[in-house]
């Protein structure tokens, strides 16, 4: 897995003092476990993505002294602008740039370790659960966003997802990536949060101005329906609700689920929706072999054999580095899907 082409922050709590001998960092009383979906009480505003993501750093400082942010360009703002106003607010001690170099970015957030799946997975496996990484979030863009190429188009959350010990998550608006994001640099397991760019100044709803969490390890079914299961995550979840629409003036009712993080994944709800509608379509950017689609592919066929009524469908991205003038073939675009739905339903 390559991430040198993409700009890496971090949120750092408690591993610091540990890990260089400073002494221990006084331990606070750890955060409430209890989650917000963003509809009770406070004022709301419309906002994109990025400013929610910002929203959500600002948050994550400001509540915990523990909290860093440091990567490339974070101090004036990063690439898409999401740390804008964290180290004028927050100063240069807890917001820093750090030279051009993912790995050691990563191991200073681990404490002199190396890698995100050498080091930072392990540690509580190898400790025996008397230590951790002190809730290590590493963000990260991913996906297409229409001129992207090769190297700044690609969708890896794949390559992450089989190493057991961190997790993977990834929102599909605003709303939701404020709230995953606070819970995942909340959680005391290391985190992959990758942020769709092609949503960053795309996607825009009311997201609450206060602090709030979303749970993670939890699919949500953003859409009912009985004769078919969509499940999909990060931007494509826009993507394939375009689908549904369009199958729905043909008379075929979809159930859509965002999964939101991809490990540990809900197998139970997505088992639930396909008990019910016998059929299931999976779809993502990254390339289709191997990607987590075949993961919940080989899942669903386990779980849910003699009740599906047709082949698990996959609508992914080719076999093929991310091209540049013919991405439109590349993407699993609402046709493509929409041709699936139809295939899988009258199969």
């Amino acid at each position: 897995m390559d991430l040198q082409k993409t700009k890496i922050q971090m949120g750092l709590r408690n591993i610091i003092g540990r890990r260089l001998g400073l002494g221990l960092v006084r331990r606070r009383k750890p955060f409430s476990t209890a989650t917000c979906d963003g509809d009770g009480n406070g004022n709301a505003k419309s906002i994109n993505l990025y400013s929610a993501i910002n929203q959500a750093l600002h948050i994550a400082l400001e509540t915990d002294n523990r909290a860093f942010v440091f990567g490339e360009d974070v101090s004036f703002g990063g690439v898409f602008r999401c740390t804008t106003g964290l180290a004028d607010r927050f100063g240069k001690a807890r917001v820093f740039n750090t030279p051009l170099c993912e790995q050691g970015i990563v191991g200073f957030g681990i404490g002199l370790a190396a890698m995100i799946v050498n080091e930072a997975a392990k540690f509580r496996y190898r400790s025996g659960n008397q230590f951790n990484c002190g809730g290590l979030t590493i963000r990260a863009p991913y996906g297409a966003v229409g001129h992207g190429g090769h190297y700044h188009s690609q969708s890896p959350e794949a390559f992450f997802c089989h190493v057991p010990g961190i997790k993977v998550v990834i929102p599909r608006s605003p709303r939701q990536a404020k709230g995953l994001l606070l819970s995942c640099i909340r959680d005391p397991n290391p985190v992959v949060f990758f942020e769709p760019k092609w949503l960053y100044r795309l996607a825009v709803e009311e997201v609450p101005e206060h602090d709030y969490m979303l749970p993670l390890s939890e699919a949500e079914v953003i859409r009912q329906g009985s004769d078919i299961t969509l499940v999909g995550w990060g931007a494509q979840l826009s993507v394939m609700e375009q689908a549904c629409n369009e199958a729905e003036k043909d008379g075929i009712s979809c159930e859509l689920i965002d999964l939101k993080t991809l490990l540990p994944w809900d197998k139970e709800t997505v088992e639930a929706s396909v008990r019910k509608t016998g059929r299931v379509l999976i779809s993502h950017e990254a390339p289709v072999t191997g990607g987590f689609g075949a993961e919940i592919s080989a899942s669903i066929v386990e779980r849910c054999f003699l009740r599906l009524e047709a082949p698990v469908a996959r609508v992914c991205g080719l076999d093929t580095p991310f091209p540049l003038v013919f991405e439109p073939f590349y993407m699993p675009t609402k046709n493509k899907i929409l041709d699936a739905i139809k295939a899988t339903v009258n199969y």
